[in-house]
C-alpha cells in the first residue's frame, strides 16, 4: 500500500507560479482601469458635444453662483417691478420680452397726481413707475446691457448699493418702493450671487428715465 505523502514543488517552480499569477492579475485590473477610462473619456466626449448622451439625458446646470443668484432674484419678487407689465387676455401679465428691463423708455406718462390724501402714492399700468411724496421714480434695467443695465457694474457697486440705498453705492437715492433696505440684509456671497445671475441674462437696451422730484 503506497504511502500518501504532501507534494511539495521544488522552490524555484514555486517562485515561477507565484510570480505568473501575480503578473496575470496586474494585467486584469490594468485592462478594467484603461477600459474605464475609456468609456469614462466617452461619456465626456458626449457630454460636451451636441446631441451628446449626456446632453440630452440632463440640461447642463448654471455655475453655483449663478443658481443660487436666479433663486434668489425670483424668490424675492424683483421681477414683480422690474418686469413692464402688459395687457393679456385675462388682464395685466409680465412681458417677458423686455423682463428685468426696467420702465420702458419709449414709455410716456402724464405729470402724476399730488400726492396728498388717504391716496399718497400710486403707480403706472406698467407697474414700472411710481409716484409718492418723494415724486416720480422708475424701475431700473436689472439686464447686463453694459449701458443701461447692470453689465457694467461690480460686485462692490451692486453690494454698496443695497447697503446704502444709493445708486452704484455712491450716486443719487434709490426711492421706493424699491426695498433695498431688505436686500442689504443679505450676505454678500448672496449679493455677488444675485449680481452674477442678472449678468448671465440677455442683454436689453432700455434707457429708463431719471427720477423726477416731487411737485410743490
Amino acid at each position: 500500500m503506497q504511502s500518501h505523502q504532501h507534494y511539495e514543488p521544488p522552490m524555484p517552480v514555486t517562485k515561477a507560479i507565484l510570480a505568473y499569477c501575480a503578473m496575470t492579475l496586474s494585467a486584469i485590473a490594468l485592462t478594467a482601469v484603461i477600459t474605464l477610462d475609456a468609456r469614462a473619456a466617452t461619456v465626456g466626449d458626449n457630454a460636451s458635444a451636441p446631441g451628446g448622451a449626456a446632453d440630452t439625458a440632463r440640461p447642463a446646470r448654471a455655475p453655483a453662483p449663478v443658481a443660487r443668484g436666479r433663486y434668489l432674484v425670483k424668490t424675492m419678487g424683483c421681477a414683480d417691478c422690474h418686469t413692464p407689465l402688459k395687457m393679456g387676455a385675462k388682464g395685466p401679465e409680465p412681458d417677458f420680452s423686455r423682463g428685468l428691463s426696467g420702465h420702458p423708455q419709449d414709455a410716456a406718462l402724464p405729470p402724476a397726481p399730488a400726492a396728498k390724501g388717504p391716496w399718497l402714492w400710486g403707480g403706472s399700468a406698467t407697474n414700472t413707475a411710481f409716484w409718492g411724496p418723494w415724486g416720480v421714480s422708475f424701475a431700473a434695467n436689472l439686464t447686463s446691457d453694459k449701458a443701461t443695465g447692470v453689465g457694467a457694474w461690480s460686485d462692490s457697486n451692486f453690494i454698496s448699493a443695497m447697503r446704502s440705498g444709493k445708486h452704484l453705492g455712491a450716486g443719487r437715492p434709490i426711492l421706493p418702493p424699491m426695498p433695498w433696505q431688505a436686500a442689504g440684509q443679505l450676505n454678500d456671497k448672496d449679493l455677488r450671487a444675485m449680481l452674477a445671475y442678472l449678468k448671465s441674462e440677455p442683454p436689453i437696451h432700455n434707457l429708463v428715465p431719471q427720477p423726477l422730484a416731487p411737485t410743490p
